[in-house]
């Protein structure tokens, strides 16, 4: 497996903090007047989280001097109006904010799923799956529980420790200076942990992308797995990467549960100077016990919104570690034609011509190498050659999932570089050995071919490509819903759906690859037969294997390491008595090519 290999133990760190952060902020412009309802509800929580330290100061100033229960009263009551209207603000920033953050992250995903769909074929190439679906859902979804709860937090702890500052300053300005003599020792503590959680969050989150793509991976291919007993040699390549997924994440939540313990101790020794110092303060009647009650708690509001900062710092940076990986897929350039308009191709007749064509998957590798024929409209198109040597890349380059790199590819003398990508794919019928089959009805899956069809239309493409018999028979007929691409049914009964779904779509250009193995007999012969009447009056490509297609093709096209090195009829090129001569004598006889 590809994932088999060490992982590489760089460690990465966030790239950019603040641009990350503006980037996210960019989704929440719909929203902004919410939004800044939601700032007001924070200042008004937070100034009325100032007032009721200060009230309760007097209350007890105004007791020990006056000893009368009154004026408690209102205060107390003053204290309780004060504490409602501060959970009342509280609850609505929270409600409006979740409203906010939802909404965000809603379009935020929308973007993303809808830009992945305008990537090219070559990024899901390079791109694990399971990484690529981490992205799409746990880095999101981090994001999206930090906004939910980390933004008010940040912004209330703002608000609370500069207004908390305030306050101290105007009660006891030496106070204040004792006090803030912990505010650097805070700083360099936080700068210490936070340098080293980024770096353990971002690593997470690459790990957990890694994990997932290996648990799919090995889902997909249990079969090879156990036909091959690797099962002892995957659990072993899983435990690497488990540990690995725990190593960071460990020392993640070891470096971020520092802060609360420092903020802590911290907050102990700013407790234990105000009070000592504060004493000394009263006796010499410098200040009143009440300031002293009002500063404590001053001091205690202190340090709980630095302490909160702390804390919110390492869920941010979590969160943004998620969105940069959110983010480098989005900035992955999209197809050419999502980035500029260009017109559609009709196909009327379906000739198709290569002209000196070239391409390389990687630089300085190329693949195909000047590549020129001429298809005529509606000839049957036989690919040969061995494994690797081009046939697959051709049918791709004409379905334009890739662009060449020099020469011409036309269809119906039109350059297919002139004109929109979807328009030709549209117009292409693509039946593939391992055609994918959605988690829905037989009907729905067939249907995929013309989402408007009439089931009159459905049964009528199925009876087309002999798959009425087998669906008739099943329990729910066409309802009958496949799970994880159709395991309930066999190999050649889902590639016979999918020319059901190519007879539906009517293309003006087909693509098969024939199946070579698991199908039995009597579904061989069904599948043969439905592909010729697909193939018939319409240009078709076939990525050949059974010597019958490649006999009654009208032009074959032989190719060996990405060169067209023969082309012509059957009896063309075995009169020749060259590469393809040598390539069907040498077989085994028993009707298949065997190459793929």
């Amino acid at each position: 497996m590809a994932r088999h290999q060490a992982v590489n133990k760089t460690r990465p760190t966030i790239q950019n903090l603040s641009g990350t952060i503006f980037r996210v902020v960019q989704y929440m412009s719909d929203y902004k007047k919410l939004f800044f309802v939601v700032i007001l509800m924070v200042i008004i929580s937070s100034v009325l989280s100032l007032l009721g330290p200060y009230f309760l100061g007097a209350a007890v100033d105004d007791l020990i001097k006056n000893l009368d229960g009154t004026y408690l009263v209102q205060m107390i009551i003053l204290l309780l109006v004060i504490f409602v209207l501060q959970s009342i603000t509280t609850w609505l920033q929270n409600y409006w904010m979740i409203t906010v953050a939802q909404n965000t992250i809603f379009s935020m995903r929308k973007h993303l799923f809808s830009h992945v769909l305008t990537l090219p074929l070559l990024f899901f190439q390079k791109r694990q799956s399971g990484d690529l679906m981490s992205r799409l859902t746990n880095d999101v979804e981090n994001v999206s529980r930090t906004l939910n709860t980390a933004v008010i937090q940040l912004i209330t702890s703002i608000l609370t420790l500069v207004g908390t500052v305030v306050m101290m300053v105007v009660l006891s300005p030496l106070l204040t200076l004792l006090t803030l003599t912990i505010v650097p020792l805070m700083f360099l503590g936080m700068n210490w942990i936070t340098k080293r959680t980024s770096v353990h969050f971002k690593k997470q989150q690459q790990q957990l992308g890694d994990i997932n793509g290996f648990i799919e991976e090995t889902l997909s291919g249990h079969k090879m797995i156990k036909l091959f007993s690797k099962e002892n040699e995957v659990i072993e390549v899983f435990d690497q990467k488990n540990k690995e997924l725990k190593h960071e994440g460990y020392w993640a939540q070891v470096y971020s549960g520092f802060i609360p313990k420092l903020m802590n101790s911290l907050n102990n020794l700013s407790f234990t100077i105000i009070v000592g110092i504060g004493a000394l303060f009263v006796l010499n009647d410098m200040i009143t016990i009440g300031t002293i009650v009002t500063f404590t708690t001053y001091s205690r509001q202190f340090t709980r919104p630095l302490n909160d900062l702390a804390n919110q710092y390492n869920v941010i940076l979590s969160a943004v570690a998620g969105a940069e990986r959110v983010f480098a897929i989005i900035d992955e350039a999209e197809e050419e034609d999502s980035t500029k308009k260009l017109p559609d191709l009709t196909i009327k007749r379906g000739e198709v011509t290569f002209q000196s064509v070239s391409f390389s998957y990687e630089a300085g590798v190329e693949t195909l190498k000047d590549i020129s024929f001429r298809a005529k409209a509606g000839d049957t198109v036989a690919l040969v050659g061995p494994t690797g040597a081009g046939k697959t890349t051709i049918i791709s380059l004409l379905a334009r999932f890739y662009d060449v790199n020099k020469g011409k590819i036309m269809i119906d003398h039109q350059d297919t570089a002139h004109y929109s990508r979807a328009s030709i794919r549209e117009q292409m019928g693509i039946v593939l050995q391992d055609s994918y089959l959605f988690d829905t009805t037989i009907k729905e899956n067939i249907r995929y071919g013309k989402l408007d069809a009439e089931d009159e239309e459905v049964i009528a493409a199925a009876k087309a490509a002999n798959a009425h018999s087998f669906i008739a028979q099943l329990p729910n007929g066409y309802d009958t819903i496949l799970d994880s691409n159709g395991k309930e049914i066999s190999h050649g009964q889902r590639q016979l759906i999918s020319i059901a779904r190519a007879v539906l779509a009517d293309p003006a250009i087909l693509i098969l690859d024939e199946a070579t193995s698991s199908i039995d007999t009597i579904t061989e012969i069904k599948i043969i037969d439905a592909f010729q009447r697909l193939m018939r009056k319409r240009t078709s490509f076939v990525i050949a294997h059974r010597l019958n297609t490649i006999r009654n093709a009208d032009l074959i096209l032989v190719f060996d390491t990405g060169k067209l090195i023969e082309h012509g009829t059957h009896h063309e090129l075995m009169k020749k008595k060259g590469y393809y001569y040598d390539l069907l004598t040498t077989r085994d006889g028993e009707g298949s090519l065997g190459a793929s």
